[in-house]
């Protein structure tokens, strides 16, 4: 696939500032990008220009917010120990995270984060794996969400999870590079537009 990258002058018009002051961001190092050989003129990746967007806590144009929900994940497990090690693990791997600890408050974050994969452990208390699979899958929900579940529950468990709407699943315990992996099969960061 193609990177996606921009001018000056688009950034320019998307925050609402001439061109030279995205020229001057791009000097000073606060927007990442590089200059064309010979005529000397900028260019930007959109990843780099989306990630100074978020730094500047600025509103993501409408055009990239599909790119921006492909690197989105939502880790939801009862067990904070376990939710924050998925989150670090894939935070490192270049994914934006967020953590619910059960299945309500996975349903408030689904709507408010917009994430591109969820993580779902199967065993939490109140509403269980299976319940918020059946209901992200029948309310149509998030579509186009991938969910990959993270369960230590015996393997027919996770292929029933997987007949009810999952998209893969992880056997706890499991190896950092082993969850990277599948996050990556399910919402590739190489996706971008263009």
């Amino acid at each position: 696939m193609s990177i996606r990258v921009l001018t000056t002058g688009e950034i320019g018009k998307y925050c609402g500032v001439h061109f030279r002051t995205v020229i001057r961001w791009i000097e000073r190092g606060e927007l990442k990008g590089y200059k064309l050989p010979g005529r000397g003129d900028h260019r930007v990746q959109l990843d780099d220009f989306l990630a100074f967007l978020r730094c500047n806590a600025m509103p993501i144009p409408p055009e990239f917010q599909q790119a921006e929900s492909n690197r989105r994940v939502l880790v939801t497990d009862d067990d904070p120990n376990m939710a924050r090690a998925i989150a670090r693990t894939l935070s490192r791997a270049g994914y934006d995270t967020r953590v619910a600890n059960d299945g309500l408050q996975a349903g408030i974050l689904l709507e408010s984060f917009k994430p591109g994969l969820m993580t779902l452990d199967l065993r939490m208390p109140g509403l269980s794996g299976f319940q918020v699979l059946e209901f992200i899958r029948e309310e149509s929900l998030q579509e186009g969400l991938r969910i990959l579940v993270v369960s230590a529950l015996e393997e027919a468990e996770l292929k029933r999870a997987l007949a009810g709407g999952a998209d893969d699943y992880l056997m706890k315990p499991f190896e950092n590079a082993e969850l990277v992996t599948k996050a990556q099969a399910l919402l590739p960061l190489a996706a971008r537009e263009g």
